[in-house]
């Protein structure tokens, strides 16, 4: 149970936001999670779901980086909601199942590709000492390009931020979901 009300209705927002209301049922299938938080300030909301659909749908990453750097977060940030709605995602978008299992363990980067390591890294790096290494932060550019590597680092602020509302309100996930151990 949240912490606090969650905003899932129309009645719910002031009329001056009910398209943005209606936006985000279309685009995400319906208000939950930290939407359903930000909702009590639609302005915030209304930034964070631009960044955040920037971030997801048109930023220069692959979804796979995406849906993989998202789960990272998750998994770093303890975040059960997080990772059951992108869990999902991860496999849709093509993210390796060993991948998603060492990082679901805590495993990760152990037995990953180069590639799925170096972004678990780089979200580990960002969250456990506030900074990248040289040269994690040298094979991300090589590896993405500097449009890349400031994407992912936004994506990765972004999901953080994200977590933190989640885990602040205590939003669970759908039972029968993935469940991320913590």
């Amino acid at each position: 149970m949240a912490r606090i009300p969650l905003v899932t209705e129309k009645s719910q927002v002031p009329p001056e936001y009910h398209g943005l209301f209606d936006t985000i049922v279309e685009t995400r299938g319906g208000i939950r999670g930290p939407l359903a938080t930000q909702f009590h300030i639609p302005q915030l909301l209304e930034i964070t779901e631009k960044l955040g659909a920037y971030l997801r749908f048109h930023s220069p990453l692959s979804q796979d980086v995406v849906e993989l750097t998202t789960i990272a977060v998750a998994r770093e940030m303890d975040s059960p909601y997080e990772w059951a709605a992108h869990a999902p995602l991860a496999r849709k978008s093509g993210v390796r199942e060993e991948a998603i299992q060492a990082i679901k363990q805590g495993t990760a980067p152990e037995g990953l590709t180069e590639d799925e390591a170096l972004l678990v890294r780089y979200v580990q790096q960002l969250h456990r000492d506030n900074k990248v290494d040289q040269p994690t932060f040298d094979a991300v550019t090589q590896r993405f390009g500097l449009q890349g590597s400031v994407a992912l680092t936004a994506l990765v602020g972004h999901y953080m931020m994200v977590a933190v509302q989640i885990n602040a309100f205590e939003i669970t996930p759908d039972p029968g979901s993935d469940m991320l151990p913590v």
